[in-house]
C-alpha cells in the first residue's frame, strides 16, 4: 500500500502562489507516476498535472506556464508550485499515486479576487 500526505494549500490574493507538497510512503515501489488533481465545489475532478517515474511532465491547459510540478525522489515526494494564480483556481487539490491507485486527503486552495 501507498500512503500520500498533502500540504501547502491555504488562502492567496489573485496573482499570488502557492507550493503543494504530497510526501509519499509505503510501497513506493509500486508507483509509475504521480499526479495532481483538483475539484472545486459542483464540479467534477479534473487532471492538473501528471510526473512519471522517468521525470516526463503533462499539464491540464488550464495551468501550462502557470504551474510546475516537480518531484525529490530522495524524499519521496511531489510538488505542485503554482504562480499567477487565478479565483477559478479554487479548489481542493489531490495527490494521486498512479500504480497503487492511491489518494490523498486533499487539501484546499483559495484564491481570492
Amino acid at each position: 500500500q501507498v500512503q500520500l500526505v498533502e500540504s501547502g494549500g491555504g488562502l492567496v490574493q489573485a496573482g499570488g502562489s502557492l507550493r503543494l507538497s504530497c510526501a509519499a510512503s509505503g510501497s513506493i515501489f509500486s508507483i509509475n507516476a504521480m499526479a495532481w488533481y483538483r475539484q472545486a465545489p459542483g464540479k467534477q475532478r479534473e487532471l492538473v498535472a501528471v510526473i512519471t517515474s522517468g521525470g516526463s511532465t503533462n499539464y491540464a491547459d488550464f495551468v501550462k506556464g502557470r504551474f510546475t510540478i516537480s518531484r525529490d525522489n530522495a524524499k519521496n515526494t511531489v510538488y505542485l508550485q503554482m504562480n499567477s494564480l487565478k479565483p477559478e483556481d479554487t479548489a481542493v487539490y489531490y495527490c494521486a499515486a498512479r500504480g497503487p491507485g492511491a489518494w490523498g486527503q486533499g487539501t484546499q486552495v483559495t484564491v481570492s479576487s
